[in-house]
């Protein structure tokens, strides 16, 4: 999204694309065992890649025991899972909390052998898109979200997590 009279930059132009959104990042690390790879850099980059709007988003890596804990608390499911999207506000600026639980996260890309890298910026991009409405409740909806997040991981340069 543009400011009010601003001039998308020619690149978006060009291709018919919107600028990236702007994101106020909060990054926390509760689990800095992947800090070096979990950058601010990236995860604005990867975040305006997927907002469709201007967002305040806090992004904190945890330990399992924390994300055991969230999980429990707000999911009514007693394990550690990958990625928890908390969604307060879609418009005008969407805010929302994404919490990605590392071990498990490390866990996933061995086990799918892709590089932890990428499986960060697929779980980012996809709580990302969850904090904006995206659902993957019902078939329909799992591969309308599916798809979006596969065109933007390889917008990002990363593969088609979907497509394996």
């Amino acid at each position: 999204m543009t400011r009010p009279g601003a001039r998308p930059s020619e690149p978006f132009a060009r291709h018919g694309a919107t600028p990236p959104a702007q994101v106020q990042l909060s990054l926390q690390f509760a689990d800095a065992t992947d800090r070096a790879l979990v950058t601010r850099h990236r995860v604005q980059r990867w975040l305006r890649a997927a907002l469709e709007r201007p967002a305040e988003i806090t992004v904190r890596v945890v330990d399992a025991a924390e994300g055991q804990s969230l999980n429990r608390e707000f999911r009514n499911k007693d394990y550690a899972t990958n990625v928890l999207t908390f969604d307060y506000a879609r418009a005008p600026v969407v805010v929302a909390d994404l919490v990605l639980c590392g071990p498990v996260v490390r866990r996933e890309a061995a086990d799918q052998g892709v590089a932890l890298t990428a499986h960060y910026a697929h779980l980012i991009v996809h709580g990302a898109l969850h904090a904006q409405g995206y659902d993957h409740e019902s078939d329909a909806d799992a591969t309308l979200m599916e798809r979006r997040e596969g065109e933007l991981l390889q917008r990002l340069g990363f593969d088609d997590p979907y497509a394996r």
